[in-house]
């Protein structure tokens, strides 16, 4: 190809923001392999990288994405033949390597793997960083112990890409579910992917002992700061929390008791510093008993990489339900 439309981060005099740009593959970070793009998707590192919010990007211009899937239009490395099917998650994508909002992305050949049966290029992307995530948390709670009959688990953020995801598979492997939300219109939706119980934020009574009445067997936690704090002064004995983000704070302000007195566990999970053999694993899972039951009403927004730009805002402002995937080209 001799050139190509990319989704591109400026900073220009100061001032961060994306826009199309025509570019060719000179103009990409270096790499092995070239994938022909045919879906990425929006994270809310997506928002904060696009906007300039967080310092996310190493340099400028870049393009943004931190997911891609796709397949392979010419490989470098015997591991991938023309016209595999293809996803890359995190790897520094739009970080340090330019991203996956482009008709053709390059990359390294230790990024991409090669998507198991049972997973589809459009699959891949409606699940994105958000899905991995969700499924490496569950998969290193149970390494860890977490059993189903074990008592309830918490899920945070629950109407964001990730919580709405654990919620999904964990009741579909028969965890009994509570999700802990903001947003009261979200009742319903959080019910239907299988939550048993939801809770609001604005009734917590979270209490100010080194430890509370145990509630909870498990939780994913996206949030971090007071609500953290509190989920490790709520465990019950042996508890695993996976934390997957800072949404309230990167801050943790807790003491050592509940992991001395209860056994507690702080699971984190790094969906970018991965090794391939563990990638692909969490790969078979996705493609068997982690498989979303509920995979296109957790979808509820699919846009082209013209309608880009405006998306971003509204992931900043906590107002984006579920997930957002973006159509690069025809499969």
């Amino acid at each position: 190809m001799e050139s190509f439309r990319a989704y591109r981060v400026h900073d220009e005099d100061g001032m961060v923001g994306g826009r199309l740009d025509t570019i060719g593959l000179d103009d990409l970070s270096p790499g092995e392999v070239v994938i022909r793009a045919a879906y990425s998707d929006v994270n809310y590192k997506d928002a904060l990288a696009a906007t300039g919010k967080g310092k996310i990007m190493r340099r400028y211009p870049m393009v943004g994405g931190i997911d891609v899937a796709g397949r392979v239009h010419s490989s470098t490395d015997d591991r991938f033949r023309a016209g595999d099917a293809v996803a890359v998650i995190g790897c520094g994508l739009s970080e340090s390597h330019d991203g996956g909002y482009a008709e053709y992305v390059r990359v390294s050949a230790d990024f991409p793997v090669v998507l198991p049966d049972g997973v589809s290029l459009y699959q891949s992307m409606a699940l994105g960083t958000a899905g991995f995530t969700a499924a490496m948390a569950i998969d290193r709670m149970e390494r860890n112990g977490q059993k189903s009959d074990s008592g309830p688990i918490l899920v945070n953020g629950a109407t964001g890409g990730v919580g709405s995801f654990a919620i999904d598979m964990l009741s579909g492997l028969g965890y009994q579910v509570v999700a802990l939300t903001g947003k009261r219109s979200a009742a319903e939706y959080l019910k239907h992917l299988g939550a048993a119980d939801v809770v609001y934020r604005d009734e917590l009574q979270m209490g100010q002992r080194a430890l509370e009445k145990g509630r909870w067997a498990g939780a994913i936690d996206s949030l971090g700061g007071e609500t953290l704090a509190w989920l490790t002064r709520t465990m019950t004995s042996n508890g695993n929390i996976a934390s997957i983000g800072l949404a309230q704070g990167a801050e943790l302000k807790t003491t050592v008791m509940p992991f001395i007195l209860r056994g507690i566990n702080l699971l984190g999970i790094n969906s970018v510093v991965v090794s391939h053999d563990f990638k692909e694993r969490i790969w078979r899972r996705l493609a068997s008993d982690l498989m979303p039951r509920h995979l296109d009403h957790i979808v509820t927004r699919k846009v082209t990489l013209d309608e880009l730009a405006p998306i971003f805002d509204g992931y900043l402002r906590g107002e984006v339900q579920g997930r957002t995937v973006v159509q690069i080209a025809s499969e």
